[in-house]
Formats: C-alpha cells, structure tokens, sequence
C-alpha cells in the first residue's frame, strides 16, 4: 500500500500542570483537509462556527454549503463568518439562499482591513486552524491546516466569538465565551492578531522567537515581503551564524506579488538567507525555530497579516509536531530549486517597487 504522505497524523500529549490532553491531525493539502473537515461537519451534533478569509460555493464535490443546510435542518447552529472581498465572488443569490436555509452568516466588510484567519469549530470540541481557504482555485495548492482536539478548542472559541461581536453577532451561548479567563499557559498556545483589539500577538512572537534562535530559523510563506523589523531580525540571525531557510513558491497566484517575492529574496540572499522555490504553489504559513518551537497559522509575511488584518495560529513546543512539521518541509525543499541571485536581473518594474518600498518605509 501506498502511504498517505498528504495527511500526517499523531496523537500527542501535552501537560502543563496536568491541565490538559491536545489531540492533533495535520493535512498538508486543501482537498486533504477538505474532507477532513466536511467528514466532522458531518458528524456535528450541537454547533459549527466556521470563519474564513475566502469561502465559495464553486468546490465542486466539497459542497460545503449543502452539508451546512443539512445540518441546520437536523437541528444544529450554524454560523458562518467571511471576508467580504475575500469572498466577493460569492453571488448575492448564494448568501441569500444560506441565510434562508436557517444558518446565520456575516460577511465582514472594511475598506482596509480584513478577516484572514481559517477557522472551523465543530460542538465546541474539535478545531480546524491554518491556512486553507474553500474555493476550487485551492484544490491543488499545498498547504497546512491542523484538527485539535482538546482544551485548546475552548481557547479558540473564545477567539472566534471576539470575530463573532465584532460583525454583529448577538447570539449568547458565543458571546459568552469573551468572559472566559484561561491560565496563561493556556492563553499562549493560541497565537492571534486582533486589530479591533489592539492584541498583536503574531508580531510579538516572530519577534521574539527569531531574536532566540540559535541554530535555524525556517519560514514557509507564500507572499514575502517582510515588513523592515522583520528584514532587520533575519540579518542579524545571520550574522549570529544562524541558518535562515525561506519556502516560497515558484509562481504565486499573483503576478504582482511574484515580482515583489523575488525582489525580496534577491536583497536577502545577499546577507545569506536561502530561500527554496517550490514548483507547485505553496500557500502554508509555518515558522520553526532551531526544531524546538513553532508557529503554524493563516499568516503571511507581510506588513498585513502583522499589523492590520485579523489572524490566528497556534503556538507548539511538541516533538512530534515540529518532526512532522519538519518532514513536510524537507519533502518541499527536495521538490524545489535554489534561488540563486545571479540568475536575477532587475526590470524597470522592480525599480518602480523599490521607489515605492522607499516611500513607505516609515510604516513598513
């Protein structure tokens, strides 16, 4: 038989003062997760929160919204939660036939900000998290998303039920949970960025766990372009005789951003960075440090996803994550090519992009 190397799973075990038991399943493809998620979906008894930066009804036979109906007519509460541009390409017939199914559905909508986070909460007892939206351009993509099991999903319902008021929701058995207090171990695996609330939990970790690295430092975004703090980090990881290694796709979605990615990398493999360009798109947010800790979430690396849009992650210390972590990047470094900075060469374009870099520095 052959393994399943899309879908890696462990059940593990996490004590902090015996409070309580994580169970974990991590997919590192959208269809993978998918399924994964509709298959819980299925079996929800009591409730399903789902809040996500991109969610269309095009995904062929992952009918999300057709198993949604169904539930709302078996009895269980259904919310759902999406960025207005994010999902704009949802038809106005489409959110209005959700809406009279039964299931209450907000799109949240800001001239500059966004809900970029990808969450899904089944019966208040298992969790989806990370960087996998629904839309049927994403099938294919590689990517990370994690199922939890355990305290940890109380952790995330407060999170979301934060969303939840903030796009109107006035629903009590969700609101509740924003006067839920947790140990602050607890409060620590859960990584958010909360513009609205001024918590930018995100950026203070990057921080953080970088300036501790003493070994390595990798990073898998699919958009690189690191705010100036960031910059600053990787060169100084460098210079301390750190190994800063950067997973980008190839090609982006966006052929703006591609121009933007390669700049970028062309700066920083100056200083020593080296960065992996994958063949197929790679749309995983991860940051590990010296294989000791991690953050895994729906962030880019770019002054967005830090400093105004919403997010959110999970922060890990587990061996066996870290190692499955580490193995799914390792299979991504061997399927990729080395970028090299003299097989670049800058275009009009790119001085443009410069020029404009320039001008926003003071905020970047």
């Amino acid at each position: 038989m052959k393994l399943d190397r899309s879908v890696i799973s462990s059940k593990i075990q996490i004590k902090y003062s015996n409070l309580f038991i994580m169970r974990y399943k991590l997919y590192n493809k959208s269809q993978k997760a998918w399924s994964a998620m509709l298959a819980e979906i299925k079996k929800a008894q009591k409730s399903i929160y789902l809040e996500m930066y991109v969610f269309l009804d095009d995904t062929d036979k992952y009918d999300f919204i057709q198993e949604l109906r169904k539930k709302v007519q078996a009895g269980v509460q259904v919310v759902i939660i999406t960025d207005a541009y994010g999902s704009s390409k949802l038809k106005k017939t489409t959110i209005q036939s959700i809406r009279e199914a039964g299931i209450e559905f907000f799109l949240f909508s800001n001239w500059l900000r966004h809900i970029h986070r990808k969450i899904l909460i089944i019966d208040e007892k298992v969790a989806f998290i990370g960087g996998i939206n629904i839309g049927q351009n994403f099938a294919k993509w590689n990517d990370l998303q994690i199922k939890l099991q355990g305290r940890i999903v109380k952790i995330i319902m407060k999170s979301f039920s934060y969303t939840y008021e903030v796009v109107g929701g006035k629903n009590p058995t969700i609101l509740k949970y924003r006067k839920r207090t947790f140990s602050k171990k607890m409060r620590l695996w859960m990584m958010e960025n909360v513009p609205a609330r001024n918590i930018y939990m995100l950026k203070d970790q990057y921080r953080e766990k970088i300036t501790q690295a003493q070994k390595r430092v990798q990073i898998v975004t699919p958009y690189f372009v690191p705010p100036r703090w960031l910059i600053a980090l990787l060169d100084d990881a460098i210079r301390r005789g750190v190994k800063v290694e950067i997973v980008v796709p190839q090609k982006t979605n966006y052929m703006f951003v591609n121009r933007i990615n390669y700049l970028y990398m062309y700066k920083l493999s100056l200083v020593g960075v080296k960065f992996f360009l994958t063949n197929e798109m790679n749309h995983a947010k991860v940051l590990l440090i010296d294989q000791k800790v991690g953050l895994l979430g729906s962030q880019n690396i770019d002054f967005f996803s830090f400093q105004i849009n919403a997010e959110a992650g999970i922060f890990f210390r587990d061996r066996n994550l870290i190692k499955d972590l580490t193995t799914t990047i390792t299979n991504w470094k061997k399927q990729s090519v080395t970028f090299s900075q003299k097989n670049y060469r800058m275009k009009f374009i790119d001085y443009l992009i410069l020029l404009l870099i320039k001008i926003l520095h003071p905020i970047l």
